[in-house]
């Protein structure tokens, strides 16, 4: 456990301020104290007071909005008050759902706070409320999303490449992992990068960091890239040369990797059921974004969490994107949300 000061406390970036970001944060907030204890917003004081109005109930008790300057300062704002540290320039709050650089770079600023801020271990985690990929591209933003946005800041941080920070998108419930070998390409795309070492590297980041969180060896599955895993070449030999010989390279190093297996029923086997304390496997390693993220979505986009794989530092965030289709009606849900803040407050020790 670590001490009651900085490093203990959590950062939830807000998100884009026109999307669900932070009318979810204060439901958080409201839905679920004990679990945001000594956790803060990074964002926008405007737009987060916005959001406490929007979910005030029909008394019109909306929970206080309170500034900070610091990290720490969060610990000892009272209860029943939503701790927001002023992150770049003073926002004017959009429109609900409506796509804007400001937006954009509103939430891409209050990122790169975050992760700067965690890798010089000023908060113990971070966890990232939904933001949106046009907007962050009409900010400026050279990245597809939350992942290469993070794994940059932690190479520059580094003084290294970005090649040199590999990490992996793993999604989570209660019943499944799965972690991606390629993220925010195109279908086309991922099956042209699909390679031998990019298995064997998702593997070896899936194996040590499920090991930490285990504390134990962990089983994992892999799952083929083309129907009944290429059927021994009729329908495909990326099994064949590039997969299976993954598979054989983690093996030979001590890992418990297994297949590759046909992708339409890999996933039913490493489901936990209920009354079981797991599946047969304790995740599934997916070749493509679709593969890995829609059989977790399909158990539950509620209390699904996205794990970043591979950084210096924890990052989480909840299984779904802004909805600006319901933004600023107040009936999004948090409980991926706040699913997420207690994934990061266990990866973090806190």
């Amino acid at each position: 456990m670590l001490a009651p000061d900085a490093s203990s406390v959590l950062a939830l970036t807000q998100g884009d301020p026109a999307g669900i970001g932070p009318e979810i944060i204060v439901r958080a907030w409201q839905e679920a104290p004990d679990a945001l204890r000594h956790c803060f917003v990074a964002g926008d004081v405007a737009v987060m007071r916005r959001a406490a109005r929007l979910m005030a109930g029909p008394q019109g008790l909306a929970w206080p909005v309170a500034q900070i300057e610091q990290p720490a300062d969060a610990l000892a704002v009272p209860p029943r008050c939503i701790p927001v540290l002023q992150v770049g320039a003073p926002l004017v709050p959009p429109d609900y759902g409506r796509i804007t650089a400001e937006a954009g770079r509103s939430a891409g600023t209050a990122v790169e706070w975050a992760a700067r801020a965690a890798l010089r271990q000023e908060i113990a985690a971070m966890v990232t409320a939904p933001l949106h990929k046009e907007a962050l591209s009409a900010a400026g933003y050279g990245f597809p999303g939350h992942t290469e946005l993070l794994q940059a800041e932690a190479a520059a941080f580094r003084g290294v490449g970005i090649d040199e920070v590999p990490v992996r998108m793993m999604l989570a419930n209660d019943e499944l992992r799965t972690v991606l070998v390629s993220i925010h390409v195109s279908l086309r795309e991922a099956i042209d990068r699909l390679s031998r070492s990019g298995v064997l590297q998702t593997l070896r980041i899936t194996h040590a960091s499920l090991a930490r969180m285990l504390g134990r060896v962990p089983r994992i599955a892999v799952a083929g890239l083309n129907p009944h895993a290429g059927e021994g070449g009729l329908f495909g030999r990326e099994e064949i040369e590039q997969i299976a010989p993954a598979v054989a390279d983690a093996r030979a190093e001590g890992i418990e990797a297994f297949g590759p297996f046909a992708p339409d029923t890999v996933f039913m086997r490493a489901r936990r059921q209920p009354g079981q304390a797991g599946g047969e496997f304790d995740a599934v390693i997916a070749m493509y974004h679709d593969q890995g993220l829609i059989p977790v979505k399909y158990l539950g986009v509620e209390t699904g969490v996205n794990v970043t794989l591979g950084l210096p530092f924890v990052r989480t965030s909840p299984d779904h994107g802004t909805a600006f289709d319901i933004a600023g009606q107040g009936i999004a849900k948090a409980d991926s949300l706040i699913a997420a803040v207690r994934m990061a407050r266990s990866l973090a020790g806190c």
